[in-house]
């Protein structure tokens, strides 16, 4: 356990460098954690979860057919297809695929699920090349973050809209973890109240080199503009790719004792974002002052 613990700080911390281990064996450690099972459950309104206990995998709901945000690992695929009819509801009613980001715990299994349900795949537009290549940016020859391969159907830009029935989510820019990192906002219904929800991306700088010979051109002046529009947002119920990222195991446990919905937290995500900022900035500093280093 203590393994797996120094493993996802050491892939999810704000360093942005691995230490010790390559990305294989690095990733080969997380599969245990991000292919365990865990039960699919209603989070609030028309929204459920249904990944892995490590990765997260959110189907919203309608009448006219139902949204899936993210995958899992490629080989844990069959556990959203099972979590997901084991709620009630059907693979082939999913009208739209939705990603945050292009990375291989969150689009393992895309093209599986889109074959599967033969909806549409939505995706910001600067992974788009990402996504059709299976390849994480600036390392397309590293075979551990390859995935498989999924054609994007629509691109979307700030502001862009996907609407199923009564459901819309909009999309927001929030680039810096990957180019085309989206997240997703969209109103719910709590009881008699309007609260609204955002799937944010990432901002996180884990793999990501940000300095020398970085993992993408501009990445930095990205990840400022992630934290600034942050700053705007209004948010009720935080969701993030990462179960940890919001405490969802604490709050999936508040949620069985009844009362008030625990992932209603306003102001949750602009703390986080502030966080995020604060370890951003220390990577950047740390990388720099490495590659100064390394030229003498």
């Amino acid at each position: 356990m203590k393994k797996i613990a120094v493993a996802l700080v050491a892939l999810m911390s704000l360093a942005g460098t691995v230490q010790a281990q390559t990305v294989k064996d690095l990733l080969e450690t997380l599969r245990a954690k991000w292919n365990t099972p865990t039960e699919p459950f209603k989070m609030i309104g028309n929204v459920y979860y249904v990944g892995t206990d490590g990765l997260a995998s959110y189907l919203i709901t309608s009448p006219q057919g139902h949204i899936l945000v993210d995958t899992v690992m490629p080989e844990s695929t069959s556990q959203i297809k099972a979590n997901i009819e084991k709620l009630g509801f059907k693979i082939t009613d999913i009208k739209y695929l939705l990603n945050t980001h292009a990375h291989i715990d969150h689009t393992g299994g895309l093209a599986e699920m889109k074959q599967a349900s033969g909806g549409q795949m939505v995706a910001g537009e600067a992974d788009k090349p990402l996504l059709e290549g299976g390849y994480y940016p600036g390392a397309q020859e590293d075979d551990a973050l390859k995935f498989p391969p999924v054609k994007v159907d629509r691109t979307v830009r700030e502001g862009d809209k996907v609407t199923l029935g009564d459901v819309t989510l909009t999309a927001r820019e929030t680039p810096g973890h990957s180019p085309g990192c989206t997240s997703w906002e969209f109103p719910v219904k709590d009881g008699d109240a309007a609260r609204s929800v955002l799937i944010f991306c990432s901002g996180t700088v884990a793999l990501n080199r940000l300095v020398s010979n970085p993992t993408y051109s501009g990445i930095v002046t990205d990840y400022r503009k992630t934290f600034a529009r942050a700053k705007d947002m209004k948010v009720d119920v935080l969701l993030a790719p990462h179960p940890e990222m919001y405490k969802m195991a604490e709050k999936r446990a508040k949620l069985a004792e009844g009362g008030s919905n625990p992932f209603v937290s306003p102001g949750e995500f602009n703390d986080y974002a502030a966080t995020l900022e604060k370890a951003f900035e220390d990577a950047l500093v740390k990388q720099t002052a490495a590659a100064q280093e390394k030229k003498g």
